[in-house]
């Protein structure tokens, strides 16, 4: 016969099982929601040709001005000088004063490229403009 001890103390048992259940069901809605979603966007229409048709609204579109290692100034694919780059920029705020400008600079460039670059875009009148770095390659 075993005799055990009666339990002075009662155990304190919290069950993680239900928490985890409700926590996989959530992962899996927000997989499937998210892949519905893209599929919508991709599934190819029809759509009607109107005459007078327009932009509901209008996209905004990001300036990215390359430095090239010698320091050269590229938008959109062609060599830009400051006077250049600054008359884009300024001519895009104009038109949209939340203009994006993302500033991409080779890694063996002097900084004071992109700094001039930089600048212009401030004095042009875009608020933030980005600095974008590649971390690994």
């Amino acid at each position: 016969m075993i005799i055990r001890e009666p339990e002075t103390e009662a155990s304190l048992h919290i069950d993680f099982v239900p928490m985890i259940d409700t926590l996989f069901n959530l992962l899996i809605f927000f997989l499937l929601a998210t892949t519905i979603k893209q599929t919508e966007r991709e599934m190819k229409v029809a759509l009607p040709i109107a005459s007078a048709a327009g932009p509901i609204s209008t996209v905004l579109r990001e300036i990215v001005v390359n430095v090239a290692a010698d320091g050269r100034i590229v938008v959109a694919g062609s060599d830009r000088n400051v006077d250049d780059l600054r008359a884009i920029i300024s001519e895009a705020v104009k038109q949209n004063p939340q203009q994006k400008v993302t500033v991409r600079g080779d890694r063996t460039t002097a900084y004071s490229n992109v700094v001039r670059v930089l600048d212009v875009a401030k004095a042009a009148g875009v608020q933030e403009p980005y600095l974008d770095t590649v971390l690994d390659r």
